[in-house]
């Protein structure tokens, strides 16, 4: 159940686009408190990324067994 606020008493709705800066406003502001924190992040995101690239690689790829008796 929803209560009634007068018109004047609202606040006044932001766009996506207004919440989308105040949000990357914020977060830079934390990049630059704790760089090596956030370097630290990037660092692990790129290790995941580039871990299930290798995996999905693997998984697509024919065996070793595959090759050998092909004569690859």
């Amino acid at each position: 159940m929803t209560t009634y606020v007068p018109p004047e008493k609202q606040a006044q709705a932001k766009s996506f686009t207004e919440k989308a800066q105040d949000a990357a406003k914020a977060a830079g502001g934390k990049v630059k408190e704790h760089p090596y924190a956030t370097a630290g992040i990037a660092a692990g995101v790129a290790a995941a990324v580039a871990g299930a690239a290798f995996g999905a690689s693997k998984l697509r790829a024919p065996s070793d067994d595959d090759n050998s008796t092909q004569g690859a």
